[in-house]
């Protein structure tokens, strides 16, 4: 039977309105996107607020910028750069001044991360507990890490983006709870990429190396200033190929990967800084192209 045209539109009209609602409960229930950042007198080249995120942006050279009244560095080229640390739940507010005194003004919350615990077990028991008479070399491998990390030097190529500086299996990542031999330490800062020893290690962008040394903790260690205070340290080294001092090409070999200091097997520490804060480079490279066959 053919049904009347009024009711044929009105049940029409019913089938469009439960689609639609069936459609908005779908995307209610779907996770939320990192939500969208500006930042007021800046163009924002990469990243967003988030725990462990470094945000790059530009704007006018001649510009002043505060991060809660305290001044950061611009290139000459106009980028500076934001960093979050792992635990950052106090909004941060960015302020923009303009050589005439024109004041623009910017809220930056860190969107809340959760993260993984790591049980590790093996490790000698003076890797976590080190005895009191090593106590000494411990305390200067971290005065001579902080040294390193304070140095300058000019703007290199990260602002357009990091390369994974080796491939292989991710084995840790940044922000895990490490439990080591049963007892709770710090959190990972880095992010690990397990390899056969002897894998090479790159730069992941240009930069100058500011330390290389033989830490108690993590082994054979190169750390590389890439400026604006932006550094990447590589830990557990079997090798290193540089020497402090030298301006290094991304691409550049550095090293290969090793079990030195910490470590139960072969890989490679990759950790980012920035002004103390602690950055998940995770969050700063595409996806780990596949191995060359």
């Amino acid at each position: 039977m053919k049904l009347p045209s009024q009711i044929a539109i009105l049940l029409s009209f019913s089938r469009i309105h439960l689609l639609a609602i069936l459609v908005l409960a779908i995307t209610a229930a779907s996770p939320s996107p990192l939500r969208a950042q500006t930042i007021d007198g800046a163009e924002i080249l990469s990243g967003t607020a988030i725990e462990g995120g470094l945000i790059i942006a530009r704007t006018n050279p001649e510009n002043q910028i505060l991060l809660d009244g305290n001044a950061i560095e611009i290139a000459d080229n106009g980028v500076f750069v934001i960093g979050f640390h792992r635990e950052s739940d106090v909004p941060v507010t960015l302020r923009i001044i303009a050589p005439d005194g024109t004041s623009m003004t910017s809220t930056l919350a860190a969107s809340q991360r959760d993260y993984n615990i790591q049980r590790i077990d093996g490790l000698k028991q003076t890797m976590v507990t080190p005895p009191a008479k090593l106590l000494a070399r411990i305390k200067a491998d971290g005065k001579a890490v902080r040294a390193a990390r304070e140095q300058e030097t000019p703007l290199g190529d990260f602002w357009r983006g990091f390369d994974w500086p080796a491939l292989g299996r991710i084995s840790g990542v940044y922000g895990s709870q490490r439990i080591l031999n049963g007892e709770p330490r710090q959190p990972h800062y880095g992010i690990d990429i397990a390899a056969p020893r002897g894998t090479p290690v790159r730069a992941p962008a240009s930069g100058k190396v500011t330390l290389v040394k033989d830490l108690y903790f993590s082994g054979w260690t190169i750390v590389m200033a890439h400026g604006l205070g932006v550094n990447s340290s590589f830990l557990h080294l079997d090798r290193v190929d540089v020497k402090p001092g030298m301006m290094i090409k991304r691409g550049d070999l550095i090293g290969t990967i090793g079990a030195t200091g910490r470590a139960t097997g072969p890989h490679l520490d990759w950790r980012i800084d920035w002004q103390g804060r602690r950055i998940d480079p995770g969050l700063l490279v595409g996806p780990m192209p596949a191995p060359a066959s």
